[in-house]
């Protein structure tokens, strides 16, 4: 088999990652930017990694140098021409994307995959602005996609059978965990993840515990590696709060996907999170925190109302077919470091306290974005479980 030529668009932090894993694995890139400082970084960035890892002993010297040689760094698009797969990522914006693709059909030839990064753009939209839309799909890796081991395949509706496979059997071949999504605002991860921050936030806004009892209880009671606060801090909220607000347009306003004023208000002020040394927390040299309130009860309700919620999420996305069951679980345990599946913990929960817990909150709020999922609605009629 012949050595395959991957182009990358975009050489931010994604897409420069996204390079690295293609040349580790042996493929030839060719990482393309407009800006021609964006590419100096990401070869500056590239060859302190190489050294790291060398220095480490994850890779050898000649390893270094082969993957360091294995890509091309170019502002020239024209340079994509010989790519059997150009991913892109760039700006999240679908007519910037569109207009790429329908340039790139100009350059490469019939055979070559075109693939975005993106994480809740419609691909469907996307593969629209080509002739040969069949050969559009999305390969969405997360940061940081040498680290992280998901990586979500969405085919568009306009997506060949063919694509699909080829796609997936490439990103198999580098070692990653495929998971395959339907073509719905957020996919898998990014749909199901939405209620460990909003929820989150709700409560907080409420007065029903301070951030700092909500992050211990999600980390201490439910298991998880950080809490919602501290994560949407690191991740950003020029990032965590459009993904929120694209996922409720996209899905014609829905309140479960509602975004908060609250942090609405931080990316106003460019309280972006750690990036810029505050966000919910104040990052600066000295800062003091809140005291935790270390009631167990009020740490469990916390992480009780948090849990449930992702798990009406996760059971809507099988009711709907946004994926099959292993992948959902895969998708959120890979994708996210949940500590275990959402499906698996209902069944560990019970469906019937799943249920109960919803029609609670609900009858609390009546507010749609406590609404009970049909499938887990009958499945407690039922008395069945997930099989997972």
């Amino acid at each position: 088999m012949s050595t395959q030529i991957i182009g990358v668009i975009g050489q931010g932090t994604m897409g420069a990652g996204i390079a690295q894993v293609a040349a580790q694995n042996n493929c030839k890139v060719i990482a393309f930017d407009t800006n021609e400082a964006i590419l100096q970084t990401a070869t500056n960035n590239l060859k302190n990694t190489l050294i790291k890892l060398a220095e480490k002993g994850k890779i050898s010297a000649e390893q270094q140098r082969a993957i360091f040689n294995n890509i091309t760094y170019t502002t020239d698009i024209q340079q994509l021409a010989p790519c059997n797969l150009i991913i892109e990522a760039i700006v999240e914006n679908v007519d910037i994307k569109k207009k790429v693709f329908a340039q790139l059909e100009s350059i490469v030839d019939a055979n070559c995959i075109l693939a975005s990064n993106t994480s809740s753009l419609s691909i469907t939209s996307i593969a629209a602005a080509c002739t040969n839309s069949q050969r559009v799909i999305g390969i969405h890796f997360f940061n940081p996609a040498p680290l992280m081991a998901l990586v979500e395949i969405v085919p568009a509706i306009q997506t060949s059978t063919e694509i699909l496979n080829q796609a997936k059997n490439t990103i198999d071949s580098w070692g990653k965990k495929t998971v395959i999504a339907k073509d719905t605002p957020g996919f898998i991860v990014n749909r199901i993840a939405r209620p460990f921050y909003s929820e989150a936030i709700k409560m907080y806004e409420e007065g029903t515990a301070n951030k700092e009892t909500i992050d211990e209880a999600m980390k201490t009671i439910g298991g998880f590696k950080m809490g919602p606060f501290e994560l949407m801090d690191m991740i950003g909220h020029d990032v965590n709060y459009v993904v929120t607000e694209t996922v409720w347009t996209s899905f014609f306003y829905d309140p479960r996907f509602k975004p908060s004023f609250s942090q609405k208000r931080l990316l106003e002020a460019g309280w972006l999170g750690k990036k810029t040394n505050r966000g919910f927390y104040n990052y600066a040299e000295g800062s003091a925190r809140e005291a935790i309130n270390t009631n167990e009860n009020l740490q469990q309700t916390i992480c009780n109302r948090i849990v449930v919620m992702l798990i009406n999420e996760a059971a809507d996305a099988l009711f709907l077919n946004i994926a099959n069951a292993q992948d959902l679980e895969t998708a959120m345990t890979k994708g996210v470091n949940y500590p275990k599946g959402l499906l698996a913990w209902a069944n560990e929960i019970g469906i019937a306290n799943c249920v109960g817990a919803l029609d609670n909150l609900y009858n609390t709020y009546h507010d749609d974005r406590y609404r009970c999922c049909a499938l887990l609605r009958n499945m407690n009629a039922e008395n069945t479980v997930f099989s997972v």
